[in-house]
């Protein structure tokens, strides 16, 4: 790097300006004597003004409380409602605009206004992720008052995110070979999840998930606000079986409903990335290594 005497500037300020301008070294003073500084070697600005360096050692003992991060003491929301990662009028015609404006804007806003009221009278909950809150909450069968909305929550962030714009159609790569692998085939798959979620009894959600002792896809039902986390399953996709889902749409035809969602709206491809997560913990058997 190469220096010159234009590498200093002086601060000057007035009533409501800072300045910055050229110094004279010592040396440029008119009339002044003296060695200047070799402008070729680079120097401690913090020296050369005569500042000593900041120092951040503690002494023993010693405790830097500005440093340490404290739980704000007035928190007005632990969790946000999440938005869909599509606009409202995406999924038209299979999922109506008004459907998202009344599910997502008043259900979903309503779980999560609510799961931060309970949050705000007791924060011996605070800090834990909303995965770790639904596992403390549901207290091994025997659920605290924040499990159901922390788990509605939950679920209706991972709903929204198994569909797409332009969904449906078959599942691709090493995720078409599992469900092949543990259902037989892709039509068998479709045809299990199409008769379990019509046979689900009353309000709840219908699943693909990974077990992971089995190391195996399965399709698996839930009431009212029960995840599979809870069972230590991983889940891929969910379809949300309360009436509010579909009613404004198809009414009481479920049958249709569960159709479209296979034919026109499940994302297989956030189906993918998940199983791809999943197989960081769940091993689906030796890979497949090409032969040279």
């Amino acid at each position: 790097m190469s220096w010159s005497s234009s590498n200093y500037l002086c601060l000057s300020s007035s009533s409501s300006v800072t300045r910055f301008s050229r110094c004279k070294l010592p040396c440029e003073s008119e009339g002044q004597g003296g060695k200047c500084h070799d402008l070729n070697r680079p120097t401690n600005i913090s020296a050369y003004n005569s500042l000593k360096p900041p120092s951040f050692k503690l002494d023993k003992g010693q405790r830097r409380n500005d440093h340490v991060l404290k739980k704000p003491r007035n928190i007005s929301a632990y969790y946000s409602l999440k938005p869909p990662p599509y606009k409202f009028d995406a999924l038209e015609p299979y999922m109506s605009k008004r459907t998202l404006e009344v599910h997502w804007g008043e259900h979903h806003r309503g779980y999560v206004e609510s799961l931060n009221k309970y949050l705000g009278k007791d924060d011996i909950l605070y800090g834990h992720t909303l995965d770790e809150l639904i596992r403390v909450t549901y207290n091994n069968g025997n659920p605290l008052p924040e499990y159901n909305v922390a788990a509605q929550v939950w679920n209706h962030d991972f709903f929204w995110e198994s569909m797409q714009p332009g969904g449906g159609n078959l599942p691709i790569l090493g995720l078409l070979e599992q469900i092949e692998k543990d259902f037989g085939s892709f039509s068998n798959f479709r045809e299990e999840f199409i008769e379990t979620a019509l046979t689900l009894f009353g309000s709840g959600w219908v699943w693909l998930v990974l077990k992971r002792n089995e190391k195996r896809l399965a399709i698996a039902t839930t009431t009212n606000a029960v995840t599979p986390l809870v069972w230590d399953d991983i889940p891929l996709l969910s379809l949300d079986m309360w009436e509010h889902a579909y009613y404004l749409d198809y009414k009481n035809d479920k049958a249709r409903y569960v159709n479209v969602f296979m034919d026109h709206l499940v994302s297989w491809n956030a189906a993918l990335a998940r199983m791809a997560r999943a197989q960081s913990f769940v091993n689906l058997g030796e890979p497949k290594i090409p032969v040279a």
